[in-house]
């Protein structure tokens, strides 16, 4: 599948050691207790890190009518870290960190863990911005539908990205975008905001 972008001129880069051996972040995927991912980045935070936590705001009705703005987590028991790989050898020590998610599907030698997975940062740029101007839910998918058509949205508030467009059972368009170890983020798109790559 088609690797997506939001700007045509996102990198695409992996991040690594520098020719002088400076260690340079990575973004680790830390899995932590369920309902604790808010509580754990603050923590994280308050120790220098920068993390993320994918969550959404979105606009709820109440019974009563009222509206109210909630924040609706996305990929549940991650926190996102931006650290070294000494800084997350330290880490998976804290009390609240379970351990790092690792690409079950990585070969690794026996008796060796398999290897940890790491977010390029042009992903994570991504799902950020899905996360940030989405104005339907976002959800994280193992496989889409099927094979999709490559697009690109021309209008609204996610205008720039690129990915596959495929049509759901129910008969609406969703945009699938495909983020490597974490799946695929999907959201609800008219077809009329979405133009066809060659």
């Amino acid at each position: 599948m088609q690797k997506a972008q939001y700007s045509s001129s996102a990198p695409k880069t992996t991040v690594s050691d520098d020719a002088v051996g400076v260690p340079q972040n990575k973004w680790f995927v830390a899995i932590v207790n369920h309902n604790n991912e808010h509580n754990a980045a603050s923590r994280l935070k308050s120790l220098g890190y920068d993390v993320y936590v994918a969550s959404q705001v979105q606009l709820r009705q109440r019974a009563n009518g009222r509206k109210v703005k909630v924040d609706r987590l996305v990929i549940p028991s991650k926190v996102f870290i931006h650290c070294t790989e000494q800084q997350r050898r330290q880490i998976v020590t804290l009390p609240y960190v379970n351990r790092f998610m690792t690409n079950i599907a990585g070969t690794a030698a026996p008796g060796m863990h398999k290897p940890l997975v790491v977010i390029p940062p042009y992903q994570m740029n991504i799902l950020q911005f899905m996360l940030g101007h989405a104005e339907n839910p976002v959800s994280l998918v193992s496989l889409p539908y099927k094979k999709g058509e490559a697009i690109r949205v021309v209008r609204g508030s996610l205008a720039g990205l690129t990915g596959e467009i495929f049509t759901n059972p129910e008969g609406s368009e969703i945009l699938t975008v495909s983020l490597d170890a974490l799946g695929y983020a999907t959201v609800k798109i008219e077809a009329t905001d979405v133009e066809r790559l060659n």
